[in-house]
Formats: C-alpha cells, sequence, structure tokens
C-alpha cells in the first residue's frame, strides 16, 4: 500500500495547541485512585471520540471514491455552453463516488444492487454534479414514492432484517419498476468491480447553447476496461472472504497506476422532439433506442488519484442534482425534480449547512461568492463583507442570465401522469430486454428472481410479482412462474 507520508515535526498536542505530558496514562487523585476531571487531554480525547461519526447517508452510505480527469474528445459547443466542454482537449478536475444503494457503512461490497455513480466536475464556472447510477433506468418514476420504495429495501421495522415480503409486494403493486428489476436481476446486477461496470446519468437533463437553443440529453459513461460480473454465487463467496473487495480494488489500481476510464458519450434529443415522441423522454424508467438517438462520445474520464482520508473525502462529499453550471439544466422528469430538492437537504442534515466549505466539496477554479454566513463550522472567510445584496460596497452582482432555459407550461394544477405518449407501457421496455438476452442470461435472470421471490409468504404476492414479467414476456413469465413453483413446492 502506498501514500503520502505525512510527518509531524514537535510534540503532540490538545485540539487547542497545548503539549500533552502523558498519553498512556490518565490523572489520578494518588496511585491508582480515581481519574480526575482536571486532566483535560483525557476528557477532549474521549470526547472528540465520541463524535467521530457523522449521520450515514441513508440511501447510498456505503462508498468508495477517487479523483480524476475528465477531457473533452469533441466539440458539442452547438449544444451546450457549458465552458467545460467548450473545446476538444480541455481538462477538467474530477471526484467520483461509487456506491450500492441499500446497503449501511458497514455492509459488503459484492451485493445485488445498483451502484451510485455520482461525479463532481471543479469547472471554472462552480460545481457540476452528475449524480446517476450505473443503470440508465430506475424501479420508479416519481419521487413521491422513492421514501416508499426505499422502506422496502431497508430493515423491517419489526424484524429488523430486509424481508422479501416488503421488496416483493411494493414492485408487484408498482409496475414501472418491471424493467429496473429485470436489469437487476439480470447478469449486470453485481459487477465484479467498480472498474468494470457502466454509469449513466439517468435522468434526461437539458443543454442549451449560445443562441439559447433547448436540447434534451442523457449521459453515458462506457467502461474501457469492459463488462465483467459475479454471478450470484461467486458474490456470496467473495462478501464473506473480502467485503471490502470492490473499495480494494478500485484503490489498489490506482495505487499501481492502472488508472480506470470510461468513454463519455450523450444521447441528444431536439426539445421539439419530446412533446411527439412515442413516449415520454423524461420517465426514468426507460431508455431511449440507440436507434432512435444514437450515443456520440464527447469526452474520456480518467480516475489517477486516491482520497488520503476516507471519512473527510469520501463520507464528507456532498453530491446535489441542482448543482448545475450556465449551458445545463434540469427537465421535466418528476424523479429529478424532487431529487432537487432532497439531495441538497440530506447533506445539510448530515454534514452541516457549511459542507460546501469543506474541500473536497469547494469548487477550485472560481471561489462561491454568497451571502450566507454562520452556521456550524463556519470558517470566517467573508471576513468583514457585507452579506446582503443589493449593496454599495462592491458585493456580488447577479448575472441576469440563467443557467438554462425556461420551458413554456400550460395546464392547471393537481396530482397528475404525465402527458401521454403512445408507448407509454411500464412492459414494452422490459420485455425487449429480456428478449436481447441469450439462453444463458435468461436462465440466471429466471433462477435470480425465482430464489427470491420464492422467499415471499404469501401467494398473492409472488403471483402479482410474476404477473408483471408475464406482461413484459409471455415467455419470461411463463419460465419465471415454474421457477417459482419449483422452489416454493
Amino acid at each position: 500500500m502506498t501514500q503520502e507520508a505525512h510527518v509531524t515535526q514537535g510534540p503532540l498536542t490538545t485540539e487547542a495547541g497545548a503539549p500533552v505530558a502523558d498519553n498512556q496514562n490518565s490523572e489520578t487523585a494518588g496511585v491508582g485512585g480515581p481519574v480526575l476531571v482536571q486532566d483535560q487531554a483525557l476528557l477532549e480525547k474521549l470526547a472528540h471520540f465520541n463524535r467521530e461519526r457523522i449521520p450515514e447517508r441513508v440511501v447510498h452510505a456505503r462508498g468508495a471514491g477517487a479523483y480524476g480527469t475528465f477531457t473533452v474528445t469533441r466539440d458539442v459547443s452547438r449544444w451546450t455552453r457549458a465552458k467545460f466542454l467548450s473545446e476538444v482537449g480541455k481538462q477538467t478536475e474530477t471526484f467520483l463516488r461509487f456506491s450500492t444503494v441499500a446497503g449501511n457503512l458497514g455492509s459488503a461490497d459484492a451485493v445485488r444492487d445498483p451502484r451510485g455513480f455520482a461525479l463532481k466536475f471543479y469547472t471554472e464556472e462552480g460545481n457540476y454534479d452528475l449524480v446517476g447510477n450505473n443503470t440508465p433506468v430506475f424501479f420508479i418514476k416519481d419521487a413521491i414514492k422513492f421514501p416508499d420504495f426505499i422502506h422496502t429495501q431497508k430493515r423491517d421495522p419489526y424484524t429488523g432484517s430486509q424481508e422479501a415480503d416488503n421488496v416483493w409486494d411494493f414492485w408487484g403493486l408498482s409496475p414501472e419498476s418491471t424493467h429496473q428489476v429485470t436489469w437487476l436481476f439480470g447478469d449486470r446486477g453485481i459487477p465484479a468491480t467498480l472498474r468494470h461496470m457502466n454509469g449513466y446519468g439517468s435522468h434526461t437533463f437539458q443543454w442549451n447553447n449560445e443562441a439559447g437553443e433547448i436540447f434534451w440529453v442523457k449521459y453515458h459513461f462506457k467502461t474501457d476496461q469492459g463488462i465483467k460480473n459475479l454471478t450470484t454465487e461467486e458474490a456470496v463467496r467473495l462478501s464473506g472472504v473480502d467485503p471490502d473487495s470492490h473499495q480494494r480494488d478500485l484503490r489498489e489500481s490506482i495505487e499501481r497506476g492502472d488508472f480506470p476510464s470510461w468513454t463519455v458519450q450523450v444521447q441528444i434529443m431536439p426539445a421539439a422532439d419530446a412533446a411527439t415522441y412515442r413516449f415520454n423522454p423524461f420517465d426514468l424508467t426507460k431508455v431511449w433506442p440507440h436507434a432512435d438517438y444514437p450515443p456520440i462520445e464527447i469526452g474520456k474520464l480518467e480516475l489517477n488519484r486516491n482520497p488520503q482520508n476516507i471519512f473527510a473525502e469520501v463520507e464528507q462529499s456532498i453530491f446535489s442534482p441542482a448543482h448545475f453550471v450556465p449551458g445545463i439544466g434540469p427537465s421535466p422528469d418528476k424523479m429529478l425534480q424532487g431529487r432537487l430538492f432532497a439531495y441538497g437537504d440530506a447533506h445539510r442534515y448530515r454534514v452541516g449547512i457549511n459542507a460546501d466549505h469543506l474541500p473536497v466539496n469547494r469548487p477550485h477554479a472560481t471561489e462561491a461568492r454568497t451571502n450566507s454566513r454562520d452556521g456550524h463550522l463556519y470558517d470566517g472567510r467573508h471576513q468583514g463583507a457585507k452579506n446582503y445584496e443589493p449593496n454599495s460596497f462592491g458585493g456580488p452582482v447577479q448575472t441576469d442570465r440563467p443557467l438554462w432555459q425556461p420551458l413554456p407550461v400550460t395546464g392547471t394544477t393537481g396530482s397528475t401522469e404525465a402527458p401521454s405518449h403512445a408507448e407509454d407501457d411500464d412492459f414494452v421496455q422490459a420485455g425487449t430486454l429480456y428478449r436481447l438476452m441469450s439462453e444463458d442470461e435468461k436462465g440466471r435472470l429466471i433462477d435470480n428472481l425465482a430464489g427470491f421471490i420464492s422467499q415471499v409468504s404469501r401467494d398473492d404476492i409472488a403471483e402479482r410479482a410474476i404477473d408483471n414479467f408475464r406482461q413484459a414476456d409471455g415467455d419470461f413469465g411463463k419460465r419465471l412462474e415454474a421457477a417459482v413453483q419449483a422452489l416454493r413446492g
């Protein structure tokens, strides 16, 4: 293992800088007597230890990260005015955090679960966060269902364990999950390493150019190491032998100079296409077929530097889909709209209101100029500058140019579905994915699903879950039903 040496000269001190006389023995009233409250080195050490942890993330708690470089390989200025994408060869520093979704901080890496793929670009116009996954789709399409979905993946309030009943009851009653569940229980559900999987922005985002034209885009990060996965049996063995397998592999590959990389692609849809496209292009449970919008290579992402302190740089790193830069913005994707609030709210609670001041989260090429002051761990960086706007003391002023283009809206308020498109169906793409698989891949998919569905306690939960896959493809449902019946007797 290699790391940068950090040599500290001089005596051990307290947090206030006073030298510590004895770090081996507590101060007592006489030899062997009771410990004295006046031993401030002891009290400070114990008090700090009690507070060393912060709340872990509710989701994506288990993570690993690395720094790297994004390099532009194609001129995309016709589609976006984002400066970090403005010319071929331009490089931007990045930080990428990988994670599992459902497991807690101490869980194993090699589990069947989506992987978070959260990428921070330290651009000259501020930080741009692209917070995606290793799958191009998700289980639900509306953020109002997200807490319910995650509750099914977490520990049951009575048993304290993840329960098959909860998982399949929710999925069976949420047919839009069928596509993502087919992905998850297929071969790509357990990546062999973090280096051997793709990443996706998953959502649809807005790009806008200097002329104010709007384009809808989807991001793809294609691994240059090739796709490699684990079978269920291989993952069970690896989790028992080395629960830190994915984190270890990433760290050691960078230490030996074998820098992992991804080819970055985008699919681009002219804004006018969205209204008449065959399905809602902002639906997170669906992909855009490549035949309709071919992926275009725009850059390379390479990871080439490990963090030196996991807590400071990985655990305290924060990502928010609301962190945009000029030329990039959100779409009407209802899941994305919910995440624009939820992620920032989570890190303000978990890390603190001044989390953006931490080195891993701080913009690199520009200073954050706000009127926000004070709060937990405020470092006084603004000194005596005025903290209101407008002011006549040279304070920062607004640009009068939005980061993204406004969208026209019509209709009445209410809790409604998105406008209807010809193929707004929860099962079409899941069926297509199944039919693209080889016979061996289909067999493993059926085995993985049946092994989990067979654990439910009620027949109606199992039947409802199977019926979703039957609607995706008749053969899919028939084979799955037979496999579940064989396991349930």
